[in-house]
């Protein structure tokens, strides 16, 4: 149990200062560039740490449990991580973050919908509680230009985390069987892929600007670089890790501890506002974070 504890602390740092990498490379990187390039440095990781542990590329799994993890990959990764940078870009790091617990009421939920586990009265009065602190912490700041973006950025980043819920809860079984290596680099593999068909279909003309423009603009590569390594490589095999040894509940508060993280290092690094309102709202989601997860 302790080092299903400890993946899922390490998760929540490592994603909350590849966030914080990500909003600075957001400044002069597009949502779809930006993710393409952390998931190919992030395939490279994963790559080499297998050949390192010595793991298989290929393993014996039936084609429903290909589907489910192609699945998967396109909804959690293609869709869900240019939510979040599109989010990061229109609100800044720490009012993403107040929306990020959106997260653990969406597991939750979700849980629910696919397992049948059932939600007790705790549950539904955290997950009031946590689109209660949404609400009041969504205050427009110097970071953000109209409160057009303000709601669409929050709409973004909440319905990013439900996504990024569904795609790892359909294929819950599949990495508590397997190598959590090797299920990371199948998913992104297919990110990776699609992202390129998707592409050349809709611009053909300006591939390099909409999706390879991170690996041209080498100026940006000592943020991106460690962004990658720091996110979709070490922050995802560790959120993975704490839902393989853990239950989805105890896995989902360590993970929302991020939340914490980001506005503190928004605050420190990027001089992000600190509102009273922001605070309210982050404390209000934060308890029903807890209700929800621990009952």
């Amino acid at each position: 149990m302790f080092i299903g504890d400890l993946y899922a602390v390490s998760s929540a740092v490592f994603w909350s200062f590849s966030v914080i990498l990500m909003r600075v490379a957001g400044y002069q990187i597009p949502p779809i560039p930006l993710t393409f390039f952390k998931n190919c440095i992030a395939i490279a990781c994963l790559v080499i740490a297998m050949l390192v542990l010595g793991e298989p590329f290929l393993i014996d799994l039936p084609v429903t449990d290909y589907l489910l993890l192609t699945v998967s990959a396109v909804i959690g990764i293609c869709v869900a991580d240019p939510m979040i940078a599109a989010a990061l870009n229109r609100l800044g790091a720490s009012l993403q973050a107040l929306a990020d617990c959106a997260y653990s009421p969406a597991i939750t939920c979700i849980g629910f919908l696919m397992f049948g586990e059932m939600l007790t009265s705790w549950e539904l009065v955290g997950g009031f509680l946590v689109l209660s602190g949404v609400f009041v912490g969504a205050t427009m700041t110097a970071q953000i230009k109209s409160s057009k973006d303000l709601w669409i950025g929050l709409l973004l980043a909440a319905s990013a985390h439900i996504i990024m819920a569904v795609s790892i809860l359909m294929v819950r079984d599949i990495f508590r069987e397997s190598s959590i290596l090797w299920v990371s680099s199948y998913r992104y593999l297919i990110a990776i892929v699609v992202m390129i068909i998707w592409v050349y279909i809709r611009h053909p003309k300006v591939v390099k600007e909409k999706l390879f423009l991170g690996f041209y603009r080498s100026d940006t590569w000592l943020t991106m670089i460690p962004m990658a390594i720091l996110g979709p490589f070490l922050a995802s095999i560790t959120w993975i890790a704490g839902f393989k040894y853990l239950d989805a509940g105890r896995a989902a508060i360590y993970n929302q501890l991020s939340t914490v993280f980001i506005i503190i290092l928004a605050y420190l690094l990027l001089k992000e506002q600190f509102t009273v309102r922001k605070v309210v709202g982050i404390v209000l989601a934060l308890i029903g974070t807890f209700m929800v997860a621990t009952h």
